[in-house]
């Protein structure tokens, strides 16, 4: 391994595995910063290990691509859905492997690579990725319009749900999720003996890059869908760059395994559907050129400032005349149902808040799924057998998410205790500090 300058790096050891959970996913940046700082992390070539039922690779649209070199200016621009990319500019993370559940499908499975840098007319950072993910946010750029490139591996895969296959009567179907430690005996002694070898088939790779079928029903034996599962695309040669000694973060956001869209909590079925038209990201063809692919992203671009104007302007007073004169333009007839449905709702709509919740309605909708307790679970199980076989990172950060309610608030808790067992089981004594709970903040 060697720094930026070709030099041998001496890295630090942390005595005990450093484990930052806080609540907004963004808040973890300033702690992986801290550790490149006191060199237990390289300051670049680094592999980020993302657990998430978001991709969060989004970028701020209009923050000058040189914020990054100015870390307090640059924590104050993040969010959610946007703080991992300005780290890839800045040269820091070279490797991103997002693993996701089997419901959250924004970017397609498999390796991606692809340019990131900034664009040279509008001097924010910009990809030369053609997925959907990042055209429907107006982020593509063709790569001779890009300077200070920085090349990203991204590899999405999708985690498969550990089957614990045992019965689903009384102690039985909740005994894993009271024991303080998860180990291998747990999973075997759980197990009934028809799935002993399937059990074996999940412990040697329990994650796949393939859109079939994957052992989450209950109801149905792990034996009746062995072949289907069998059909499934290993990935050691995916994480086998994380088995080169090189150090790597490990990050897990608890929505992972339980995960709401609160936004469908916020407005009305009819309210969701307007929103997911007026904000609608038709996917261009296939096969289209260099000249289509930016006529795609300008125009977006320009539906999403003209949505950004309109609500803005409602902010300031969403009287009938305003409204109308907005949904007069092309497309935005429903804006009319739509404010009058809000304002019987509510006395003062927070068209912000409606704007954001419509950037999230493109090409498809946020994951969705509050799972059961088994499920948690099993999730739980598939996140100990991966990590199981990969060496320990440098540290390790935690989201809770639950704030926001992407994770259920009810379930937040528990997750994060399943999560810390695991981790402890893996890796021995932890250094946790709950920065969600307290004051501290990285310096």
């Amino acid at each position: 391994m060697s720094d930026s300058a070709g030099e041998p790096a001496r890295l630090r050891c942390y005595p005990e595995l450093p484990v930052w959970v806080v609540e907004d996913h963004q808040e973890v940046l300033p702690f992986i910063y801290r550790a490149i700082g006191s060199k237990h992390l390289p300051a670049s070539n680094i592999s980020f290990v993302h657990f998430d039922s978001h991709p969060d690779l989004l970028i701020p649209v209009n923050m000058p691509a040189d914020t990054v070199f100015n870390k307090e200016t640059l924590f104050g621009e993040l969010s959610i859905e946007n703080w991992i990319m300005p780290a890839v500019y800045a040269g820091h993370f070279s490797h991103v492997i997002w693993l996701h559940p089997t419901w959250a499908q924004q970017i397609e499975e498999g390796k991606h690579r692809f340019l990131v840098g900034k664009d040279t007319s509008t001097t924010t950072i910009r990809v030369t990725s053609t997925d959907h993910y990042f055209l429907s946010d107006g982020l593509y750029v063709p790569e001779d319009q890009l300077e200070n490139q920085k090349p990203l591996h991204l590899d999405v895969i999708k985690v498969k749900p550990y089957e614990l296959c045992n019965s689903r009567e009384g102690n039985d179907a909740v005994s894993s999720a009271k024991k303080p430690k998860l180990t291998p005996e747990d999973v075997a002694n759980a197990a009934s003996p028809d799935c002993d070898s399937y059990s074996e088939e999940l412990e040697k790779d329990p994650v796949t890059q393939t859109s079939g079928p994957t052992c989450v029903d209950p109801s149905r034996s792990c034996s009746s869908e062995r072949q289907e599962c069998q059909a499934t695309v290993h990935t050691g040669e995916t994480l086998d760059i994380l088995k080169k000694g090189d150090a790597f973060v490990l990050d897990i956001d608890l929505d992972f395994f339980s995960v709401k869209n609160p936004f469908k909590e916020m407005f009305t079925q009819e309210e969701y559907k307007i929103l997911q038209e007026l904000y609608q990201f038709k996917k261009p063809g296939a096969n289209l050129t260099e000249e289509d692919l930016v006529d795609c992203v300008d125009t977006r671009i320009h539906q999403l400032e003209d949505l950004e104007a309109t609500f803005a302007d409602l902010c300031d007073g969403d009287d009938e005349d305003t409204v109308q004169r907005w949904a007069s333009n092309p497309g935005m007839e429903s804006l009319v149902p739509l404010v009058q449905s809000l304002k019987q709702r509510m006395e003062v709509p927070d068209y912000e808040m409606v704007h954001q919740a419509g950037l999230t309605c493109d090409y498809s909708e946020l994951p969705h799924h509050i799972s059961t307790e088994q499920e948690i679970e099993s999730l739980v199980q598939s996140v100990y057998y991966l990590l199981k076989n990969l060496p320990k990172p440098t540290l390790v950060t935690i989201a809770r998410s639950s704030l926001d309610d992407y994770c259920p608030s009810e379930q937040v808790d528990t997750i994060q205790e399943k999560v810390l067992a695991v981790l402890r089981t893996l890796y021995g004594t932890l250094d946790v500090h709950l920065a969600y709970s307290a004051d501290s903040s990285p310096s």
